[in-house]
């Protein structure tokens, strides 16, 4: 696993090693089991503080990508390659509403008002519909 860091980059560093961790797994490189790098050797090699190595991890614990625990270390999840490939799509999905003009709060209400069984959504209140300016002006 190679993490680098842009001290150039707007975002926080933390986020860009939780980035790198969250590609790699996504790519394969890391899989479900495997032990992340200790925090103070990852930060010895980043020439960081081992606090921002440990609220990366905490960041991937949250999105439940790794599991933290006292004497074993960050241990990525079975879940994660899961949760990857389902944020991937969803970045996909949130990408081809905008093209469409649709807004992200109607985007999160038909994801809200989704049935993952496929049924109509009988019963329930009707889905705000509205869309970006751009589409509205076309």
């Amino acid at each position: 696993m190679l993490i680098r860091i842009d001290e150039a980059s707007e975002r926080a560093i933390y986020e860009q090693i939780a980035d790198s961790i969250r590609a790699d797994i996504a790519a394969g490189k890391v899989r479900a089991g495997a032990a992340l790098p200790a925090a103070k050797r990852l930060a010895a090699a980043l020439d960081i503080n081992v606090h921002t190595v440990l609220r990366a991890y905490q960041q991937l614990r949250d999105e439940r990508l790794v599991d933290l625990r006292r004497g074993r270390g960050a241990v990525v999840t079975s879940l994660a390659g899961t949760l990857v490939e389902l944020s991937s799509e969803v970045r996909d999905l949130v990408d081809r509403a905008s093209l469409l003009g649709v807004s992200q709060v109607t985007l999160a209400a038909l994801v809200a008002h989704a049935d993952p069984n496929g049924a109509p959504p009988s019963g329930r209140a009707p889905i705000p519909l509205t869309f970006s300016q751009e589409q509205t002006a076309a």
